[in-house]
C-alpha cells in the first residue's frame, strides 16, 4: 500500500489561503462597485399640529420675508365714473318766440356766438300782428292828443264843460297804456327790436347769451308751431361741471368742499384736481346713485359735453390693520395669512379684508397692529 505524500499538508493550506484571497478580492471589488448610500436629507420644514417650524439650515429661510403689520390711518381713494356736464347757469334753450315758419337758419352746431348775434330769421303772423298792435296804439295815442288838446282849448274859450277835456285826458291815458301793453309784448318777441331786421313780419332770434351751440334742433324752411319746443341749445363752455354718480352706500362720506382728482378719458395722462361744489338731496330710482358735481374752469376748451371721466375721491376711514397684498394666500373662497407666533414658526390664520390702495390691502379682522406676517413666499408654506 502507498503512502501519501508528506507535501500533501502545505498544498491544502496554500489552496486556503488563495481561495481566502480571491474572496476578499471578490468582496473588496463588489463594494468599490456599489454606490455609496445617501445620506437621510434634512427636512425643509416641520409640521407640529398648527404650527409650520423652519429650520435653521432650511433654503426656505432665504426665500420668505416677514414684516410686522402696519396700521392704514389715511383715506381710502375710491373711483367714481363720471361725465362732462355743461354749467346749468350758462347754458340756455333758445325757443322760438312766436309759431310761423323759419326762413333763415345763421348758426351750425358747434359754433361759437356772441350775445345779441342773430341765430335764427322766422316769418311769423303773430310778430306781424304784434307790430301792427304798437303802430296802431301808437296812432291813436296821438289822435287822442290832439283831442285833448282841442277839449282844452275849447274849454277855455268857454264853449264846453269840463268833463269833456276829463274824458279827453281818460282817453290819453288808456291810449298810452295799450301802446306799452303792445310794445312790451313786442319786445319780448324780438328783444325791443320792433321794426324786425328784414321787414316787419319776420322776428329775428337772437343769443341770450354767449357761448357754442350744443344742440340744433330746426332747419331753414322748418315750420315752427309748438312755442314751448327748443330750437337749440347755447351753452357757455368758459366753466364745466364734472357730474360724479356716487353709490348710496358712498353717500354719508361724500360732502361739499371734498379734494377730487378727475382724469377725463380723452386725455388719460392729465389730472385735474378740483372740489366737490355740491351734492345731490335725490338718488336716481334706477341706478340708486346720486349726483355729486365739481366746477372747473374751462378756458382752453378741454372739458367738453359729455366726456367720460373719472373722479377719485379720498374717503376717510377709521384706523385699521393693512398688509401688502403679496401677503395674502387664497384657498378657494378662503384668504388666509401666515403670522409668525415664534421665530421661524408660523400658524395660518383667516382674514377679513377690507378696501385696497396701491398694493396694500386693509383687514377688517382676524389680524393686529404689529403682528408679524408672511409677506413674501407665503405660498411655499401653503402647500
Amino acid at each position: 500500500m502507498k503512502q501519501p505524500s508528506s507535501k500533501s499538508p502545505y498544498v491544502w493550506s496554500a489552496i486556503v489561503v488563495l481561495c481566502a484571497l480571491a474572496a476578499f478580492w471578490a468582496w473588496h471589488a463588489m463594494r468599490a462597485e456599489a454606490p455609496a448610500s445617501a445620506p437621510r436629507p434634512r427636512p425643509e420644514l416641520v409640521r407640529s399640529a398648527n404650527r409650520l417650524f423652519v429650520p435653521e439650515n432650511s433654503p426656505l429661510r432665504g426665500r420668505l420675508a416677514v414684516a410686522p403689520v402696519e396700521e392704514a390711518t389715511s383715506a381710502h381713494s375710491v373711483s367714481l365714473p363720471a361725465v362732462v356736464e355743461a354749467d346749468p347757469a350758462s347754458t340756455v334753450n333758445i325757443l322760438a318766440p312766436a309759431t310761423g315758419r323759419v326762413v333763415a337758419l345763421k348758426v351750425r352746431l358747434g359754433d361759437v356766438v356772441k350775445r345779441g348775434q342773430e341765430l335764427a330769421t322766422i316769418s311769423s303772423s303773430d310778430f306781424a300782428q304784434a307790430v301792427a298792435d304798437v303802430q296802431k296804439a301808437r296812432d291813436a295815442l296821438d289822435l287822442a292828443q290832439h283831442a285833448l288838446t282841442r277839449a282844452r282849448g275849447v274849454n277855455e274859450a268857454g264853449s264846453n264843460a269840463a268833463k269833456d277835456v276829463e274824458a279827453a285826458m281818460s282817453a290819453v291815458v288808456q291810449q298810452t297804456a295799450e301802446l306799452r301793453r303792445g310794445e312790451a309784448r313786442l319786445r319780448s318777441l324780438d328783444g325791443g327790436n320792433a321794426s324786425g331786421r328784414s321787414g316787419p313780419a319776420q322776428l329775428s332770434v337772437t343769443a341770450p347769451v354767449g357761448g357754442s351751440v350744443t344742440t340744433l334742433a330746426t332747419a331753414a324752411g322748418a315750420i315752427v308751431n309748438d312755442a314751448t319746443a327748443t330750437l337749440m341749445t347755447v351753452s357757455n363752455l368758459d366753466h364745466a361741471w364734472v357730474t360724479v354718480n356716487v353709490p348710496e352706500g358712498l353717500i354719508g362720506t361724500v360732502t361739499s368742499g371734498q379734494d377730487v382728482s378727475v382724469v377725463l378719458a380723452a386725455f388719460p395722462r392729465q389730472i385735474f384736481s378740483g372740489k366737490i361744489a355740491f351734492v345731490g338731496t335725490v338718488l336716481d330710482a334706477d341706478t340708486r346713485r346720486m349726483k355729486a358735481r365739481i366746477a372747473f374752469a374751462n378756458p382752453q376748451g378741454l372739458f367738453k359735453p359729455n366726456m367720460y371721466a373719472t373722479a377719485r375721491i379720498a374717503v376717510a376711514q377709521a384706523p385699521q390693520p393693512q398688509v401688502p397684498t403679496s401677503a395674502l394666500v387664497m384657498n378657494n373662497d378662503n384668504t388666509s395669512v401666515f403670522v409668525e407666533v415664534d421665530p421661524w414658526t408660523f400658524v395660518r390664520r383667516s382674514v377679513e379684508l377690507g378696501s385696497e390702495d396701491g398694493g396694500l390691502v386693509r383687514v377688517r379682522s382676524g389680524l393686529a397692529a404689529g403682528e408679524r406676517v408672511v409677506v413674501r413666499g407665503g405660498v411655499l408654506l401653503n402647500d
